[in-house]
């Protein structure tokens, strides 16, 4: 984000990365979260870590009371990991155009590539969304 955008942190510049990582469990697999039936990590699953990837390149760099929201993620989830392997999520914020924040990501696992992402997140004054979260409630 450039200075000259109200509310923005200049601290934020494409190139910065983050990273995310899981032990695959039987609990991140494709029959417990209801995307299938063969024992193998999720796609759900790793759409989550790449998301925390992205959160953890840019979250502790936003100003006070702000956060980022994902908005929007297109996914390829091309080899399949058994219980037991670790993935490991690596997000690099690629542009910056106001609030919106654009992310390309990968996922590996110990033998291969396994996934690839496009996604953008937008940053929020966070008490505003909640509150605007909350009168949906009411």
């Amino acid at each position: 984000m450039n200075s000259s955008t109200p509310g923005a942190s200049p601290v934020l510049t494409p190139g910065l990365t983050g990273h995310a990582e899981v032990r695959v469990t039987e609990a991140l697999c494709a029959p417990a979260v209801g995307s299938g039936a063969i024992m193998v990590y999720a796609t759900p699953s790793m759409v989550a870590l790449m998301e925390a990837a992205a959160v953890a390149c840019v979250e502790h760099r936003l100003a006070p009371g702000q956060a980022s929201l994902g908005v929007q993620i297109e996914v390829s989830h091309t080899a399949g990991t058994p219980v037991g392997l670790a993935i490991y999520a690596t997000a690099t914020l690629v542009a910056v155009d106001g609030r919106k924040l654009t992310f390309e990501i990968e996922a590996r696992d110990s033998k291969e590539k396994i996934g690839a992402a496009r996604h953008t997140r937008v940053v929020v004054d966070a008490e505003r969304f909640k509150a605007r979260i909350a009168s949906k409630s009411a």
